[in-house]
């Protein structure tokens, strides 16, 4: 009986041995298969909500766009609540947006171009989506003159401040005029930081003209008579921000975080007139040239609208109507650059000064040829240009067929050479120069130069692809930026090298168009208002950083194994 029952008991145990295997064999294959797409396919929801106050948003239309398609989408309008739902959705990609009227339309999770994509897959949470709209706001108010009377058809000028290119950088945004009551209105402004300037003439000013066979100081009125003219008539009005100042070190900003009806008055303060002299070529029947006078403005320049000019003898030309101040003037004559003179930071104080033009500055030329590498022509829309150290473009042309372009009329100083054209960015690889000085990207203009740059320009080809994590965990909506190398050399001569994306919702993203070079590849949390192209400001998360290497094969497109981590701010 003994031996029978050993006997019993290895069998039984050898039976359950079995079975464990069996149970364990089968958990190791249905792990290895992936799981099932469902047959209805998936389900993107959620709530559209304002950015302001989180309240929801019915009546929204919401869009879902396949990205690898665009033809490819599906719209719906929200419930009362809000709420939206897309049924039967395949796997992959799609960009979500709403729009609703009285809010600016954006994509999910955007930030500047930028967003995080929607993916349809295993284990990935569509369907409790938060779309933030943010309500459009408007700016409008009243430009007043001295009598708090109402300043007819003044030009109003928004400023906002810009960070797309990694620095914060004010920029001229919209224009409005003011009607017969004084009223102007700027709408549909995103949340951001802006300045606001008004620039007008005085209705009731009177410039009287310079008598030339007269000591400098005398003038005659327009109705020659002197003795009747009211000195007090003869000012102007200079640009003026708000609030009520002419300097834009003093302009007050003003702050839109969305859906406010913001009121912002300009009082404009008359100043005395000056009249300036300028000797300036005659062009026989074709007239005079009229000088241009330009101000700064924060990190651009506006040009000054003056009230009158006036030949007062041939070859010299009165500019009325200008208050005392810096500027920059500009005379050329239509046609032949090489007569073009600039003069920067003139400081105008006196009436009838005479502007002495011999000091100007001649204004360059640059004549640009170019080949891409690698390649046997040239792209159809291939666009060279010249930015200055505020980012502006000092002048661009399109590439001919021969490779050529020039650009005339620029004045003498320090320029990064940029180039671009569908369907991808390029990068300057090579730059030589003749009559002016090369310095990396940069090119150093002298006066009056007639530069000839010879460039060879790299396409940025290859792809990167990769996962954003944080503790081993997809993460969306990091900011992915790809630094060059050099950056921490001289970050304007490799500005156009970055690369950024938002990752996904699945923590993926795609850096296109890469020029071949050296690099780090950074991911970090919130780092939409980090100085991101500037290296005092990068250092803290380089070290954390991946060096990447893309070489320069056509096409190549490059796979991140191990995933980026995400850097806290």
């Amino acid at each position: 009986m003994a031996t029978s029952s050993n006997s019993a008991r290895s069998s039984l145990l050898l039976t359950i041995l079995c079975l464990l295997a069996a149970q364990a064999y089968t958990a190791a294959q249905t792990a290895a298969v992936p799981p099932a797409i469902p047959a209805d396919g998936y389900r993107v929801a959620g709530t559209v909500v304002s950015k302001s106050d989180g309240h929801p948003l019915g009546r929204a239309r919401v869009t879902l766009r396949n990205t690898a398609d665009s033809r490819k989408f599906e719209s719906l309008v929200t419930t009362e609540d809000g709420k939206f739902a897309f049924h039967s959705v395949p796997p992959g990609k799609y960009s979500l947006t709403g729009a609703k009227r009285g809010f600016i339309t954006a994509a999910y999770d955007q930030h500047e171009r930028f967003s995080t994509a929607i993916v349809t897959a295993a284990g990935i949470d569509t369907e409790a989506l938060v779309l933030r709209l943010a309500p459009a706001a408007v700016i409008s108010g009243k430009i007043l003159d001295e009598s708090g009377e109402p300043a007819r058809h003044a030009s109003v000028t928004l400023y906002y401040q810009d960070h797309s290119s990694g620095v914060d950088q004010i920029r001229q945004s919209h224009g409005a005029q003011t009607d017969d009551q004084g009223e102007y209105e700027i709408p549909s402004l995103t949340p951001g930081t802006y300045f606001l300037s008004a620039n007008a003439k005085p209705w009731y000013a009177v410039h009287p003209q310079t008598d030339p066979s007269g000591p400098r100081s005398r003038r005659k009125s327009q109705a020659d008579a002197p003795e009747n003219f009211d000195r007090s008539l003869d000012v102007t009005y200079p640009v003026t921000y708000y609030s009520d100042v002419t300097e834009t070190e003093s302009a007050t900003p003003i702050p839109i975080r969305g859906g406010e009806h913001l009121h912002v008055d300009i009082r404009l303060n008359p100043v005395p007139s000056l009249h300036l002299l300028f000797h300036v070529p005659v062009l026989g029947n074709h007239g005079y040239v009229v000088p241009q006078l330009e101000q700064p403005a924060f990190d651009g320049s506006t040009f000054f609208q003056t009230d009158s000019t006036r030949m007062v003898s041939p070859g010299l030309i009165e500019i009325a109507g200008v208050p005392a101040g810096r500027y920059n003037i500009l005379i050329h004559q239509p046609g032949q650059p090489g007569l073009s003179v600039r003069m920067n930071g003139v400081d105008v104080t006196k009436d009838h000064e005479v502007i002495n033009t011999n000091s100007a500055e001649a204004m360059s030329s640059v004549k640009v040829s170019v080949k891409v590498a690698g390649a046997t022509t040239l792209p159809d829309r291939l666009a060279i240009g010249l930015r200055s150290s505020a980012r502006s473009l000092a002048g661009w042309k399109l590439v001919d067929a021969k490779g050529e372009a020039e650009l005339p009329q620029i004045a003498a100083g320090r320029y990064e050479v940029a180039a671009w054209g569908p369907p991808q960015p390029y990068s300057v690889q090579q730059m030589s120069a003749e009559g002016a000085t090369v310095s990396g990207h940069t090119l150093i203009l002298p006066l009056g130069a007639s530069a000839a740059v010879s460039l060879t320009l790299v396409a940025g080809s290859s792809n990167i692809a990769g996962t954003a994590k944080r503790a081993d965990k997809p993460f969306a909506g990091a900011m992915v930026v790809l630094v060059p190398k050099e950056v921490s050399n001289d970050p304007e001569q490799n500005r156009d090298l970055f690369r950024r994306d938002q990752s996904d919702l699945d923590g993926t993203f795609s850096l296109q168009n890469v020029v071949p070079g050296s690099y780090t590849l950074l991911a970090i949390e919130n780092g939409w208002d980090l100085d991101w192209s500037q290296p005092s400001a990068l250092a803290p998360y380089l070290a954390q950083g991946r060096t990447i290497e893309v070489g320069s094969q056509v096409g190549r497109s490059m796979k991140i194994a191990e995933g980026v981590e995400v850097q806290s701010k």
